[in-house]
Order: C-alpha cells, then structure tokens, then sequence
C-alpha cells in the first residue's frame, strides 16, 4: 500500500488559482456528499471489479439469458455495467432483483478487504469536527457503505445520510437521484453543498443537481476522463483538502 507521504499532492483548477480555488469550495460547503469507492476507499482493492463482472454475465448465461447483453455488455469489467443493461430490458423484474443483491453479495465480500483513500479517515473526522454535515451518495449498496464505515469508526460522522443503490436502477449516477435525496434530507440547499466524487457521472449528477463538484483522481486516467467530462477541480490527493479543512476550522 503506498504510504501517505507519498500521495502526489497537486490540485488542477480551472481559472482560479489553486489554493484559493480549493480554499473557496471548503469554505462554501455546509454539506458535504461523498461518493464510496474512490473518495473514501477502494472497495476492490482486494476483490476485483472485473472479475465481479465476469460472474454476472457469466450467471445470465447460466440461466440462458446470453441474449440479454451485447458484446460490448458482456466484455465490459464493470458490473454496474452489467446490471443496468439488464434493467434497461427487464426493469423492475425478479431477474434484476436476483441480479442486484448478487451485486450486493459480491460488494459485501469486498468491504472486507477495501483500502481506505489516503487522508480519508483523518479528513472524514475533520470535517465533521468542524462543524460540516456528511453525507455518501453512491452507486453502491448502502449495506456495503454501513458495513465498512463501521469497520473504520467513521458510521457517526455519515449515519443517517448514506444514500445508495436501490432496486430502482434508472436513477444510478449520473441520474441525481441520490445527490437530491440527501440535500432535501438534510434541509441543504445545492450551492451550499459540495460533492466529492471520481468518475465523470459523479460530476454529472452533481452538475444535474446544481451542487458544486470536486474530483479526485487517484491516477492519471482518472484525472484525465473527469477533466474530460468538464470537472474544474480536480485532486490526486486529500492531503491538501485536509488542510483546508484544518485552516478553515482554525480561521
């Protein structure tokens, strides 16, 4: 596991300067909504993605149900792929139920060997310290997200706000399903909010949502498809998020 003194610690910006850019986004968020895997841990760190994948597909075909996926379906390594093309062809049926919670299953394994995100656990507790509310608005099972923020210590600074993948599958990212069912539990306005998020439909769920956004890219592709997708601000860090969020505390 790379240590944390070793994380890269830059912040790509649009046309503000880099430490105002990130210190006006802190400062502005009352709220603050967390995607799952990728900001606060890798959940297949230890448990692979694509090897989930390939059993889903490999289960429909089990079942003689080859035909519900195309090639491109059936080749992609991410099972949320998987799952919303069965939805697309079947919604609402016992087949996507049966699906999902194998998805779940599959997710609850892998919390067991997550890797935190650098700086997440630390910034996590900061935050919330300070006086910010947190949220987690995520593709994933909100069992899994309990379940490993248990395992952290971390429950208290989320419980209750943890919004996750239920059965109806056409409101996953980048619907904004779950961005405005946190903002109207929590009585939050979007623009006092702010998302933290890794992949392109976290940045447009929370565009769609009109809650400012801030990427985190833990490697170069990732940086790459979010500033593609239109993120301003992006990270490959928490370290210096955290140390906003320290400065602001003290201001």
């Amino acid at each position: 596991m790379t240590s944390e003194t070793q994380q890269t610690e830059s912040v790509t910006t649009g046309t503000e300067t880099e430490p105002e850019g990130l210190r006006n986004l802190i400062e502005g968020a009352r709220v603050v909504l967390w995607d799952f895997d990728g900001p606060v841990c890798r959940l297949f760190a230890g448990h692979s993605a694509e090897r989930v994948a390939r059993d889903l597909v490999d289960w429909l075909e089990g079942q003689g149900l080859r035909g519900l996926l195309d090639e491109s379906e059936r080749e992609s390594l991410d099972p949320h792929v998987v799952l919303r093309a069965v939805d697309r062809r079947h919604p609402g049926s016992d087949l996507v139920a049966e699906l999902e919670e194998r998805l779940t299953q599959e997710e609850l394994r892998a919390a067991g060997s997550a890797r935190p995100t650098p700086y997440a656990d630390p910034l996590v507790r900061t935050w919330t310290a300070v006086g910010a509310r947190l949220a987690v608005t995520t593709n994933n099972s909100p069992r899994v997200v309990r379940e490993y923020l248990t395992s952290r210590g971390l429950l208290p600074c989320f419980a209750p706000h943890i919004y996750g993948r239920t059965q109806e599958l056409r409101y996953l990212k980048p619907h904004p399903h779950c961005i405005h069912r946190a903002l109207n539990a929590m009585g939050a306005a979007p623009p006092t909010a702010l998302m933290i998020g890794d992949t392109p439909s976290d940045f447009q769920a929370a565009r769609a949502a009109g809650v400012p956004f801030l990427g985190y890219a833990r490697n170069e592709r990732k940086n790459k498809l979010l500033r593609e997708a239109g993120a301003g601000f992006v990270v490959d860090s928490l370290e210096p998020v955290l140390q906003c969020v320290r400065e602001a505390g003290q201001a």
